[in-house]
């Protein structure tokens, strides 16, 4: 059986939106980078709505609301949403510096690299400056790295 038949469903091309993360945190697996945030349920549905990058004062918000959630979701010991939580920070960051870097978030023009621009947008900048702080923030949570340590030791 191969690697991606074996993942779990948040990572293999699937979606995985009949699996219940909050019931079965088991299941998750923390990947890399901003893996799952798009099916990883419920998570991606109280999270998403959240979420947004388009000016410093959007970022400050969500990023604020996205920050909010990640506590809540400590308080009641919930690792995957806390780890979700922080993926939806550190998207924030990611994409907002793209569309900084790359104007209209385009890094590819013709199939071929473009090369970056600085500031090609202010704004999303910005936003990015903005993420980074609440993703800091997210990254230093003690009880954060406690979880995820706990997770980790239980699942992988």
């Amino acid at each position: 059986m191969s690697a991606e038949a074996t993942a779990p469903p948040h990572v293999r091309d699937e979606a995985a939106h009949d699996v219940d993360y909050r019931r079965h945190p088991e299941r998750y697996d923390i990947g890399r980078g901003e893996e799952g945030v798009f099916k990883v349920q419920p998570y991606k549905s109280e999270l998403l709505p959240l979420w947004g990058y388009a000016d410093r004062e959007t970022a400050d918000e969500a990023g604020e609301a996205i920050y909010d959630q990640f506590r809540a979701y400590g308080r009641t010991g919930e690792f995957v949403g806390m780890d979700m939580a922080r993926k939806y920070l550190q998207m924030g960051y990611t994409r907002a510096m793209r569309y900084a870097r790359y104007p209209g978030g385009r890094k590819y023009e013709d199939g071929e690299p473009r090369e970056p621009v600085h500031w090609a947008d202010h704004d999303k900048r910005e936003a990015a400056l903005v993420y980074a702080v609440w993703l800091e923030r997210a990254r230093a949570d003690d009880r954060y790295q406690r979880l995820e340590a706990r997770h980790r030791e239980r699942n992988e």
